[in-house]
């Protein structure tokens, strides 16, 4: 069971132990909508079911949940529960209360979940013929215990006609309108946390993984390396075409921890994602991984044509990647370093400055390092039996030496590259005294081998892009080659 943060456990006043006790599932019981995973799981193993959801929908939405639910089932045992209404349930349950799951999803689910709780009496849910929501779960319990003859948990507007019902309404979380109408019930209770929850905006950054945006500054090296930084009318367009990038990154980050619910929910830190562990639901997700899209095309179309071609292959690469690359034995790594070159390539567009080929090999050298690490501190962390394939990856634990010499290689590929860019005409036409920038590659040399050192010993988090960006030795090296850089052109 996944863990939540702690909150205040309220027990029913005697008087109500009398009437069942009726929980609702999808955002009550635990803090996500199991329709949603339940799609979103349908279309990572079956893609080519998208083309069915239309025509399962248009014979109901009860028969578009029991269609998916005959297909996927998500892991119940890796689910968001709310802790503090399970062992409020619980406590009701040892006091002899009759506790009945009642909700909109189908019922398959709902008897995973009720045979892993194991305080279940009864359940309630969706079956062929009828998709149990609002007035319709209201008739439904209403006809088994009466009206007023039973309690409810929920968390929602959706659960207005049934609190109506009950004799009891108890809300659980923090929707406004449910909170709204617990302040005007006098039948209604709230299960408030016992901890402050974090405000809704930090939440929202580190789901967008504000962060990372910090990758988008490759944009920028092209007019850096030619000069081209200082004109003013550059600029702006730098800066579009960076927030362009960063937005729709942020689309493709809140997508691919959609896609990898179940497999974060299984890491060691990526359970506590704001997706994964349930504080940003699956529906607001979506709307805003589709809204960031819209404001990142929206932005290209102040650059030129070629930028917005470019913002395209980058979010249809990242889309291939979440779904399918990702899972393909050293596609992901070199895919993974091609995303970084297509940064590149992209701030050359946004000011339509000739693209280094140099720069790219480079790029993709020194990012294939990078992919590389990534992924052995994945194979080095893994839980599972050594030789069996890591979570949702296409790696076996004996690959981590083959992958460490790979990532090795690749950093010193990356090595050799620079020097030899530092003799091409790209450099000297640009650079007063391109020798001094033979200074840059002992400092790429330390990044690269100082990286993989503290990997091999256990020392690395995920992801060594972040983990560049934050070191202070690294930092030190990338200001060392930026001051070297600048020099160079200024003598």
């Amino acid at each position: 069971m996944s863990n939540s943060s702690p909150e205040r456990v309220v027990t029913s006043s005697p008087e109500s132990r009398e009437r069942p006790l009726c929980v609702d599932l999808d955002g009550s019981l635990i803090r996500t909508d199991l329709l949603y995973e339940a799609v979103l799981l349908l279309l990572r193993n079956h893609f080519h079911l998208i083309v069915m959801l239309p025509l399962w929908l248009m014979q109901g939405k009860a028969h578009l949940k029991m269609q998916i639910a005959k297909r996927v089932t998500p892991d119940v045992t890796l689910l968001p529960y709310r802790i503090h209404l399970v062992e409020m349930l619980k406590t009701e349950r040892a006091r002899g209360r009759k506790l009945v799951l009642a909700t909109a999803s189908p019922y398959p689910y709902a008897k995973a979940i009720a045979e892993h709780l194991r305080f279940f009496d009864g359940i309630e849910a969706t079956d062929d013929a009828v998709n149990l929501v609002g007035k319709t779960k209201a008739d439904r319990l209403s006809a088994l215990y009466g009206e007023k003859g039973f309690d409810y948990v929920g968390n929602s507007r959706a659960d207005f006609s049934v609190w109506d019902k009950a004799g009891e309404a108890i809300v659980v979380g923090d929707d406004r309108a449910a909170l709204s109408y617990c302040e005007k019930q006098d039948h209604a209770r709230h299960v408030s946390s016992k901890q402050p929850s974090k405000p809704r905006w930090r939440v929202w950054l580190k789901a967008i993984r504000v962060h990372q945006w910090l990758k988008n500054s490759l944009i920028f090296v092209p007019a850096i390396l030619t000069s081209q930084l200082v004109t003013l009318s550059n600029i702006p367009a730098l800066i579009l075409a960076f927030l362009a990038f960063s937005l729709c990154a942020s689309s493709v980050y809140l997508f691919n921890d959609l896609l990898d619910i179940e497999s974060d929910r299984k890491h060691r830190s990526k359970h506590a994602r704001p997706i994964p562990s349930g504080l940003v639901s699956p529906a607001h997700a979506i709307v805003a991984a589709v809204l960031f899209i819209a404001v990142a095309f929206s932005i290209s179309v102040l650059l030129p044509p070629i930028f917005s071609a470019v913002l395209l292959i980058y979010l249809v690469v990242t889309t291939t990647y979440s779904f399918l690359l990702k899972r393909m034995l050293l596609i992901d790594t070199l895919t993974l370093a091609g995303l970084f070159a297509i940064r590149v390539i992209a701030g050359s567009a946004a000011i339509a400055a000739p693209i280094s080929t140099w720069l790219l090999a480079f790029c993709m050298f020194f990012f294939l390092s990078l992919a590389f690490v990534k992924r052995y501190v994945e194979l080095d962390h893994q839980v599972e039996v050594k030789g069996r394939k890591d979570t949702g990856r296409g790696y076996h634990s004996e690959d981590a030496e083959t992958i460490s010499q790979g990532g090795l290689a690749s950093g010193f590929a990356a090595v050799v590259v620079l020097a030899l860019f530092i003799d091409t005409p790209q450099i000297s036409e640009n650079y007063t005294y391109p020798e001094l920038i033979w200074l840059v590659c002992p400092l790429v040399l330390y990044l690269i081998l100082r990286i993989w050192t503290l990997a091999r010993r256990q020392e690395m988090n995920d992801d060594p892009v972040v983990f560049l960006m934050t070191d202070w030795r690294s930092q030190l090296m990338i200001a060392l080659g930026a001051v070297v850089m600048l020099v160079a052109q200024m003598i």
